[in-house]
């Protein structure tokens, strides 16, 4: 289905009214922010700038009794031992982002969806991706970077995704990696050739072999996820989950009073254990 139906189309499951609601709680529950979205990011210890780059956008569409979410998070990790680096991040970062705004946002808020009411919101995604990687392919230098995005509609988070930063999902089953890392080690471990521990340590660990700007031709996987009540999409960068084991961060996750408190406490845990690259995280938590 179309963003532009899910924006303009979907019908709300009738709910039977319980005693709360008669009460008169409900208008408490409308003041909830249906999706709150923290953000960190941090030099780390070792390194002499911050390559990485991140963006978050959110907007509340519809009726006021009932708003739909819309989000969008993104985050590139500019590629070490690069020059310009932090330019390809950021550069990546706002072109992407300019795409996906002006094909998704611009036309509801002008009231042109009706012009792009058929396309699939995963086309947007990777028109963004590629018209980033055009763009980061033409700067003067050698520069790469990771960049991965994903766009959230009510319930469901659609994602783009080149490099090793990496989308979690967390609910109450548990943590689940959406994404998969374009690296050297993470195909070694696909073969059989190392085990999950060995790539952890393995020296050529941040080795990509597919990243924004690296060529013309590129091929972005995309993903889907459904969002239930109370769950979480964490977006980070390798500064973050190479250090801080995937237990770990659901326990800061699931202890913090917001998702801007996690995010603060995740920042230092990868400090903590050394800081040996940028990091970067975004996090959203789904109240509706």
């Amino acid at each position: 289905m179309s963003i532009w139906k899910r924006l303009f189309g979907r019908r709300r499951r009738r709910q039977e009214a319980t005693p709360s609601r008669k009460a008169g709680i409900s208008r408490e529950y409308q003041r909830v922010d249906p999706l709150e979205i923290g953000q960190g990011t941090d030099i780390g210890k070792a390194r002499r700038a911050n390559e990485d780059t991140f963006l978050t956008l959110k907007s509340l569409i519809g009726a006021e009794s009932e708003p739909l979410p819309v989000g969008l998070l993104i985050v590139a990790d500019g590629m070490g031992g690069h020059v310009k680096g932090k330019e390809a991040s950021s550069l990546a970062t706002r072109v992407a982002g300019g795409v996906i705004v002006r094909d998704v946002l611009l036309p509801v808020l002008t009231g042109q969806a009706s012009k792009v009411a058929n396309r699939p919101i995963h086309e947007v995604l990777t028109e963004a991706t590629m018209s980033a990687n055009q763009a980061v392919s033409e700067m003067e230098s050698n520069a790469g970077t990771t960049l991965t995005s994903v766009l959230v509609v009510g319930h469901s988070a659609y994602v783009a995704h080149v490099g090793d930063t990496r989308v979690y999902y967390l609910d109450d089953s548990g943590l689940k990696q959406i994404t998969q890392d374009h690296s050297l080690v993470n195909r070694l471990v696909e073969l059989g050739q190392i085990s999950a521990q060995e790539a952890h340590e393995h020296p050529q660990r941040n080795f990509l072999y597919r990243a924004v700007g690296q060529g013309h031709e590129l091929k972005v996987d995309t993903y889907f996820q459904r969002l239930k009540v109370g769950s979480h999409l964490i977006l980070c960068s390798d500064g973050l989950w190479n250090p801080v084991p995937e237990e770990e961060m659901v326990d800061v996750v699931r202890s913090s009073s917001s998702p801007q408190e996690a995010c603060n406490r995740l920042v230092d845990r990868a400090n903590e254990r050394g800081g040996e690259d940028n990091i970067t995280l975004l996090l959203a938590r789904v109240n509706h």
